[in-house]
């Protein structure tokens, strides 16, 4: 008795592990979509609105879903702070919430990057910062979108295949 309940633990955290393995890796391309849309819409703030950096990420802050809306969000907390620059700010709130995220250490740069040029140019240089980093991760989104195609099923199947072994080796 005591056998198949271990067998049952055995199994069920592998299935666990390969199934959240497989949400991961299909939150990716929908996070990146989100960043992306974020960006067209501080752009249209900045250049349409004249809208201040604040304000404009109060406002894309409650447009969009968490964990990205809560990057936005502590971004414009860490603005109305005295003594943070905009890119101390940026990147502070980036690294806070990127472990709630399922990008990865490339996407991080690409963000990164942008946040080191936001808020130093003019109106028009930072729309050209902000389209060539949507050209980035629009390439990004798309090797996300064939990774998740090639190992989404793949990361269930070994998940509880890999159970599945382990319990019969034990057995």
């Amino acid at each position: 008795m005591l056998k198949f309940i271990g067998a049952f633990f055995i199994l069920g955290a592998t299935t666990f592990i390969g199934f959240e393995i497989a949400r991961r890796l299909s939150e990716r391309p929908k996070q990146l979509q989100l960043f992306a849309a974020s960006l067209e819409t501080l752009e249209a703030e900045i250049m349409y609105g004249h809208t201040p950096l604040g304000e404009a990420c109060i406002k894309i802050s409650k447009q969009l879903s968490k964990p990205i809306s809560d990057h936005y969000a502590r971004f414009a907390d860490l603005l109305n702070e005295e003594d943070i620059t905009v890119i101390q700010a940026w990147e502070a709130a980036l690294k806070e919430t990127w472990k709630r995220t399922a990008l990865k250490q490339n996407e991080f740069e690409i963000l990164q990057q942008f946040g080191v040029n936001l808020g130093k140019h003019d109106r028009e240089s930072q729309q050209k910062q902000i389209v060539l980093t949507l050209n980035h991760l629009e390439r990004v989104e798309k090797e996300a979108h064939e990774k998740q195609k090639m190992y989404e099923k793949m990361a269930r199947s070994l998940g509880v295949l890999s159970g599945l072994l382990i319990v019969i080796l034990l057995i």
